[in-house]
């Protein structure tokens, strides 16, 4: 189904690492030569694609900082929730951060020449006393060491009463949308004071609150579509052309359960932790905590494809309520064709489904099986006694170590996984762009990523 993937590693010895260092969301660009990774410290670090193919730092800059509400008593984290990217336009790039309360915009831009020569200022800035300038001189810009800066362009705050989930840019380019547990409001990027409330499930009395939005985009070609998902199982498709307030979907992707298979877990596990529009705009790709499914936009009562992508983790469910594991939100992503969708799973493992084949692989994310230029071998988790060397018990598999966050490059055989502080990129070996070595990146204490050496 998949060519085999490669990777190389950096360190032998397992680092100390603290929880800021945790990787909390990855994101490529539209052309993907840039990755953009945010953590629960508030950093963001862009790596940039070199001509032989390894991603190296680019930039790296604190989005967000710890800040308390006085007025609810309550302390806002620094972690980043969510990264999108603006399409680049010209040189310099532009992307969304966002924390539980605040989203900004920022630029990322080069510098290589600075300005040399003022009249009004010395070497040093400091401004000169106009009664001793004798003479005028023209400004000059100077070479120098390329610095690559990072600037706030806009601030977005104060319209979320709730921990903001999702940010999604529209396809006009123009708007975005944001989304907390009740809540999505529609934002104009060049305007910070206001913000359209276009979904509101708050109920008039709380007590009747029966559901809340985990997260919600944009569909990639038509501005005036969106959809979301709930913790009820449920993604609604809304058009904005059809009123203002869309809290009236125009359609509702449910799949009917039996009632005598319910449960106590059952809710727990049909909750929608990431929803994803195909790149062709057909198809809704929505993970739930235990399978991933593909709903064609044209058929509402059942998805046309679903996959199985833990089933085994079942007989688990009260071990991972007691510890709080069935509440982790896993991510799922396509690849540039929409033939292979992939998604995350506890035991640093990663799955990968064919849909024309329907066949798939497990792969594992760790320094153990990293080795450079070596192939990643399939993993294989079993129920009972183990038939083969490599097979995993269910009853080993570590739920610490897991993979929530998930990217795909939007065109190349490129897969990005953030495994804890590590993020891992892997790379077809037939990639078109020949280059057969991926890497781990490790995220220290310090903000600055650590990367591997030019081969």
């Amino acid at each position: 189904m998949l060519s085999p993937v490669l990777c190389s590693e950096l360190s032998a010895l397992e680092p100390e690492y603290t929880e800021a260092d945790v990787i909390s969301t990855v994101e490529f660009s539209q052309s993907g030569e840039f990755l953009a990774t945010g953590d629960k410290g508030g950093r963001v670090v862009i790596f940039q694609r070199e001509p032989q193919g390894e991603y190296n730092v680019y930039s790296t800059f604190q989005s967000h900082d710890p800040e308390f509400d006085y007025l609810k008593s309550l302390e806002i984290e620094e972690k980043i929730n969510k990264i999108r990217w603006l399409p680049q336009l010209h040189s310099a790039l532009f992307l969304l951060t966002t924390n539980d309360k605040t989203i900004k915009l920022w630029k990322v831009s080069e510098r290589d020449k600075q300005p040399e020569g003022y009249n009004l200022k010395d070497e040093e800035g400091r401004v000169k006393d106009i009664s001793k300038i004798t003479s005028l001189q023209v400004p000059v810009l100077r070479p120098m060491d390329l610095l690559v800066e990072a600037s706030p362009r806009r601030v977005f705050s104060n319209a979320h009463a709730y921990h903001i989930n999702s940010i999604s840019i529209n396809s006009d380019c123009e708007t975005y949308l944001s989304a907390d547990d009740l809540r999505i409001n529609l934002w104009n990027l060049s305007i910070t004071d206001r913000s359209f409330n276009i979904v509101d499930l708050k109920p008039d009395n709380m007590e009747d609150l029966t559901e809340v939005i985990t997260v919600a985009e944009f569909h990639p070609h038509h501005c005036h579509l969106l959809a979301f998902s709930s913790s009820t199982g449920t993604t609604r498709l809304c058009d904005m052309r059809s009123r203002a307030l869309c809290d009236q979907h125009a359609k509702l992707f449910e799949e009917a359960v039996d009632p005598a298979s319910r449960s106590f877990f059952s809710e727990l596990i049909s909750s929608v932790s990431d929803v994803k529009f195909s790149h062709s705009g057909r198809y809704l790709l929505t993970r739930d905590y235990l399978s991933a499914k593909v709903w064609d936009l044209n058929m509402e009562k059942k998805p046309v494809e679903t996959y199985q992508v833990h089933d085994y983790l079942r007989s688990k469910l009260c071990t991972l309520y007691e510890s709080d594991c069935i509440f982790d939100k896993f991510e799922c992503a396509w690849n540039g064709t929409d033939s292979v969708i992939m998604t995350g799973a506890y035991n640093n493992f990663f799955r990968m489904f064919d849909r024309a084949s329907r066949r798939d692989v497990t792969l594992e994310a760790s320094r153990e099986v990293c080795k450079r230029r070596a192939v990643l071998r399939p993993r294989r988790v079993c129920i009972g006694r183990k038939r083969r060397e490599s097979d995993i018990c269910v009853d080993s598999l570590d739920f610490r170590k897991k993979v929530l966050h998930t990217a795909w490059h939007p065109t190349d055989n490129i897969i990005a996984i953030a495994a804890r502080n590590n993020l891992y990129i892997f790379q077809d070996r037939h990639s078109p762009s020949g280059h057969h070595g991926v890497h781990r990146i490790e995220q220290e204490t310090a903000p600055q990523l650590e990367d591997t050496p030019p081969q």
